[in-house]
């Protein structure tokens, strides 16, 4: 039987927030009014480097924007997830195969298997929280 996700406590939030400088966003929206675009863009203006990741747009928040994972061409420290619960599976899957080390499932993304998975392949994850949320909590 495999292993259930175990959620890291605030010791292990700190510790990622403060030790990564540029986050993927999967899902990243190039409207203003949508959550993955606020967040992004105040975790830009905290100091993170932020690489969108969506297909059919050329940029947002003033950066080029990745097609697909595989497609990045430039280095990240974390993940960060805005995409549906049932796209997670393969998400975690791909995660697995490019050797990604960090992958933060913002709040409402919840899919206990998938980030069991990603867990057991020695990936840190975060699930069901909003990293803007726990940035301002934590670090400010």
């Amino acid at each position: 039987m495999n292993k259930p996700y175990s959620a890291p406590d605030k010791i292990d939030i700190i510790k990622c927030l403060n030790q990564i400088k540029t986050i993927a966003v999967l899902g990243l929206s190039p409207k203003p009014k949508r959550p993955s675009y606020r967040v992004s863009k105040a975790m830009q203006e905290f100091g993170y480097r932020i690489i969108p990741v969506r297909p059919a747009i050329d940029e947002v928040l003033g950066e080029k924007a990745y097609a697909q994972l595989k497609d990045i061409d430039i280095e990240y420290d974390l993940l960060n997830v805005f995409r549906a619960p049932e796209y997670v599976d393969a998400i975690v899957d791909e995660c697995i195969t490019l050797g990604i080390k960090a992958i933060w499932l913002q709040e409402g993304v919840v899919n206990e298997a998938a980030a069991a998975r990603a867990q057991a392949a020695g990936i840190f994850v975060v699930m069901d929280r909003c990293i803007y949320k726990d940035y301002v909590q934590y670090l400010l």
